[in-house]
């Protein structure tokens, strides 16, 4: 089983996002058996909330009733031992996890959109003071790494 965690400062915008996608693309492809997904933040403000409902929104229109499961959490020590990918939404959460994490799982970490191969952009910016078509542009973002992710981990399905 892969373990990936996606992660985005405040958990209730980017990162659920990026977690329901995947949980989608995985249930499509036959998937879900061999990947385990969850979402963090770098930031523990939130703790424990719902995503925002702009997300929420987005992600239900597709479909994707796993943001409905979602709860806010800040990265623990832990989540560097138990994921095997720890994928960041931009540099400046991906700075704080190195600054967290341990040398030794380091090479964990990657930006989301990097690692999946999405040409042309490497973050995927936060939405959160802006409208509803920034969570239209982030959830598209997240589909496109969801599916470039899992073509890099599991090219040939099931």
């Amino acid at each position: 089983m892969t373990r990936i965690l996606v992660v985005c400062m405040g958990n209730i915008c980017r990162s659920p996002l990026a977690s329901s996608a995947l949980h989608a693309v995985l249930a499509q492809r036959q998937l879900l058996h061999r990947f385990e997904v969850d979402s963090a933040g770098t930031y523990g403000g939130h703790q424990g909330e719902q995503p925002d409902p702009r997300a929420v929104a987005v992600a239900q229109a597709r479909g994707y009733a796993q943001i409905s499961r979602e709860r806010a959490r800040r990265v623990t020590g832990q989540d560097f031992q138990r994921f095997d990918l720890i994928l960041a939404m931009d540099r400046d959460n991906l700075t704080n996890l190195q600054h967290q994490c341990p040398t030794e799982h380091r090479h964990k970490l990657h930006l989301f959109l990097e690692y999946a191969g999405v040409g042309g952009v490497a973050e995927v910016p936060d939405p959160y003071y802006g409208n509803a078509a920034g969570f239209e542009h982030v959830m598209q973002l997240c589909e496109a790494g969801a599916r470039g992710l899992l073509d890099r981990l599991a090219p040939t399905g099931g």
